[in-house]
């Protein structure tokens, strides 16, 4: 842990023009990693024993450093740890999403009243598009995010002073800012299998000609009412196309979309091709309430067209959902207490830095933290005696971390708790796939 941040960190240096917000950036990514209950000026102040907030929101507003140069050299490390840890055939996948912060007021860079996963609908607030690194077997964490503003704000010159907008900003599409976390991307040497999104990017024209223009693969999450030229001309919605060509049990397959923490995520599958050689329909439905999902995938005639690999993909969306999780509850990602527009930018930035530190951890001791027992094979096998342990997690790996800057009692004390809680987890999760094949035994008698 140590020696991953440290490398990080060394990366980072060259995008600071002082030693001063270096160190200070050093601290702030440090307080970030802690177990403190909310981050922001003030706490991580306190936090990293300054005497006032004036440095950290210095380092947020106005320090000179580069911002992106150094979300470019978080990228370049977390890829580059996790495809180191991955075997060479697995999947490397981009995934695009949003994530929102609620606020109050109308001051910060950004802020309106619009759609917020985070509120379960409309609400005040700021939202950024981000762009996660999945790695089958390795792991997952973010390397791009771009905040989005709307044009009313941009064209206002008194609210684009005095929320710090740049003179250069136009106005974007959610779906234009992921093509720009995709050209950063490229430009670092980051090859992906496939991009996947959900509805906001599958209906970007824009995002999917880029795509396509570039010879990227995607897999991406499109509304029932998206409309779909087949073969001979016929135009029809998704859910047309249900109706029309999918009467018959014997045309779904089903198929695994992963491992998720209960056992594998097995739904039925169909694919639907087009007029065009390169896109399909690729259609997922829920094994027991029938849930539809629709997804439109293009792939390069250079490459392989087997529906595992688009399953696969389709299935690796949603290691993002998790990432958000993990940055939000354990790092602070929507807890940037700032209203300028760089400085949101900047602390979006350095908790990049420390959830990458903690997911590359976390995949350096996979190996020799994963002790769980064989997964079941039949509904009525007896459990075994000793579960094991599921791996290190990026929640451990932060806790260790937390408790080994305190005391050796407190990292003995830390690391016995997470041993009963990687028990426990190896432990539930064994019964979950007992129950599963206990479902699916009875589905087929």
């Amino acid at each position: 842990m140590q020696r991953n941040l440290k490398e990080l960190m060394n990366a980072l240096a060259p995008k600071f023009a002082r030693v001063e917000p270096r160190l200070q950036a050093t601290k702030y990514v440090r307080a970030v990693m802690s177990d403190l209950p909310k981050r922001n000026g003030w706490t991580i102040a306190e936090q990293v024993g300054d005497s006032s907030p004036d440095a950290t929101q210095r380092l947020l507003n106005r320090a000179s450093w580069d911002t992106l140069g150094a979300m470019s050299a978080i990228r370049r490390f977390a890829v580059s740890h996790l495809d180191a840890a991955a075997q060479p055939t697995s999947l490397s996948v981009g995934a695009l999403d949003e994530s929102g912060q609620e606020k109050k007021g109308t001051a910060t860079a950004g802020v309106k009243r619009q759609h917020m996963g985070c509120a379960g609908g409309i609400d005040n607030g700021i939202n950024l598009v981000h762009l996660a690194y999945i790695r089958t077997g390795a792991g997952h964490t973010l390397i791009g995010s771009r905040q989005w503003i709307p044009a009313e704000q941009i064209s206002d010159p008194v609210k684009a002073i005095t929320t710090g907008l740049p003179l250069e900003l136009r106005f974007a599409t959610k779906g234009e800012l992921a093509i720009d976390l995709l050209t950063d991307a490229w430009s670092d040497g980051v090859r992906l299998d496939f991009v996947v999104g959900d509805e906001v990017y599958g209906a970007c024209t824009t995002l999917r000609t880029f795509l396509e223009e570039h010879g990227q693969a995607y897999v991406l999450r499109i509304r029932a009412t998206f409309t779909l030229t087949l073969g001979g001309g016929t135009c029809l919605t998704c859910e047309q196309v249900m109706a029309t060509h999918l009467k018959q049990k014997r045309q779904w397959t089903t198929r695994s979309a992963g491992d998720g923490s209960k056992g594998e995520r097995t739904y039925a599958w169909a694919w639907i091709a087009t007029a065009s050689p390169t896109h399909f329909l690729l259609i997922r439905k829920h094994c027991t309430t029938g849930e539809l999902a629709f997804h439109y995938c293009f792939v390069p005639a250079d490459q392989p067209v087997t529906l595992p690999r688009p399953i696969a993909a389709a299935g690796l969306r949603w290691p993002v959902e998790e990432t958000f999780e993990f940055g939000k509850d354990l790092f602070g990602l929507d807890q940037a207490q700032v209203r300028l527009y760089e400085a949101i930018l900047r602390h979006t930035v350095l908790v990049m830095a420390a959830l990458a530190i903690c997911a590359v951890s976390a995949v350096s001791a996979r190996r020799r933290t994963d002790t769980q027992a064989p997964p079941p094979t039949r509904p009525d096998q007896r459990p075994p005696a000793d579960p094991g342990m599921i791996p290190l997690t990026i929640a451990e790996i932060k806790r260790l971390f937390n408790a080994a800057g305190i005391r050796k009692t407190s990292l003995e004390h830390a690391a016995h708790w997470s041993a009963w809680r990687r028990r426990h987890q190896a432990r539930a999760r064994w019964f979950h796939r007992r129950s599963r094949l206990a479902t699916a035994y009875s589905q087929l008698s």
